[in-house]
């Protein structure tokens, strides 16, 4: 097969994947995105259908039971999912990053008990590295787990962890060797039944509201050997190995945010009259659109980038912290644009627009705060 063959076939791929998200977008998660942002319900018929169509472990190879696509393919889905409402498309993102763990460093009996039911939506996982003193700084955290005689005794607790109220287990980052900072952290698979395995409380966020999100604490929990994922004391740089296709996510679900503020913009500037004609006439909301529109194009072109930046292998890390910061800032700007189209209605619950102003906001502080982004993108520029 020749460059340009390879191409069109990834390409057409690509396309697939992209309409297929779209058509299952439009059909299946817009008709309930305000039900479930009301109730904070974990969707779990809507993640069982996700998994048949092949939208869990989209880049997990095919014969672990992923999709074998690539990063590509993943933004796509990211945006389309997001589309309909960001908190479907974040739980995308959170398999997808637990399922390259399990892929690149977990032993075959991990991968059969752990991935293989995560990729299909028969169990449910939690990524849980943030505690009260390690957000942007993950080398803060204090969770430790001491090796036994018979493997390892984990103690500590996590805030803010997706999924945390729903998980059947979690993949926990824990100090190995305190000493070595670090160098000396390693990651667990630790069971929800694990004897010492509390869920704390579930906390109700302003926006993506059905990402359930809460606390874990873990006391004297016995673990064994087979527990530990990966070789031992690499698991910030595993952690971190992930965290550009994280970023790559992200993007791609404010670019969704983006694109259903641009859409309800559009509709709401043809459809309502003032001063006896559609609003769309006046240059005020036209440039407000002009804005969104130029945004969202920009936005997902850098997201593509930065995506095809990853799957070439090169060194992706600016171009995903470019198009993260980049996106989720348009995301929280032009979602509040948004709102300002639809006037007062706008402002009110239930509205598409408000629920996408409350679920932006998120975008700028999670898989790093864009604070953290901007640090990176200047620490590569002024090198």
């Amino acid at each position: 097969m020749d460059t340009l063959e390879a191409d069109g076939g990834a390409q057409s791929r690509h396309d697939m994947m992209r309409d297929t998200a779209r058509q299952f977008a439009d059909r299946e998660i817009r008709g309930i995105a305000a039900e479930l942002d009301e109730t904070e319900r974990f969707p779990s018929e809507l993640y069982k259908k996700m998994a048949q169509l092949g939208m869990f472990g989209i880049t997990v190879p095919d014969e672990l039971g992923g999709a074998g696509a690539d990063a590509v393919s993943y933004a796509h889905v990211m945006e389309e999912l997001s589309r309909g409402y960001s908190s479907v498309a974040d739980q995308c993102g959170l398999v997808e990053l637990v399922g390259t763990l399990l892929s690149t460093h977990g032993t075959p009996e991990q991968q059969a008990t752990y991935l293989r039911p995560l990729l299909s939506a028969d169990r449910r996982c939690a990524y849980a590295i943030t505690e009260a003193e390690a957000g942007s700084d993950v080398s803060g955290i204090k969770t430790t787990a001491t090796e036994t005689a018979d493997g390892w005794r984990l103690n500590g607790g996590k805030l803010w962890i997706h999924n945390a109220p729903v998980a059947d287990f979690a993949v926990v980052l824990a100090r190995t060797a305190p000493d070595l900072g670090k160098r000396g952290m390693s990651i667990f698979i630790v069971d929800r039944d694990r004897a010492g395995y509390k869920i704390g409380r579930q906390e109700h966020k302003m926006g993506q509201r059905a990402s359930q999100v809460g606390a874990l604490h873990f006391d004297n929990i016995e673990l064994p050997k087979e527990a530990l994922l990966g070789p031992l004391n690499r698991g910030f740089h595993m952690m971190m190995s992930v965290l550009d296709k994280g970023r790559v996510g992200i993007s791609a679900l404010a670019v969704g945010i983006l694109q259903a503020a641009l859409d309800a913009s559009v509709k709401q500037a043809k459809d309502r009259k003032q001063f006896g004609q559609p609003i769309a006439d006046f240059q005020a909301v036209q440039w407000m659109i002009a804005d969104m529109a130029k945004d969202v194009h920009a936005a997902r072109l850098m997201t593509l980038h930065a995506a095809a930046q990853l799957d070439s292998g090169a060194r992706a890390t600016t171009a995903c912290s470019m198009a993260k910061c980049f996106a989720s800032d348009a995301a929280v700007l032009h979602a509040a644009n948004a709102v300002q189209v639809h006037g007062g209605m706008g402002y009110i619950r239930g509205m598409e627009v408000e629920r996408l102003y409350r679920d932006a906001k998120i975008t700028q502080i999670y898989e790093g705060t864009n604070q953290i982004q901007r640090m990176l993108i200047a620490r590569e520029v002024l090198a």
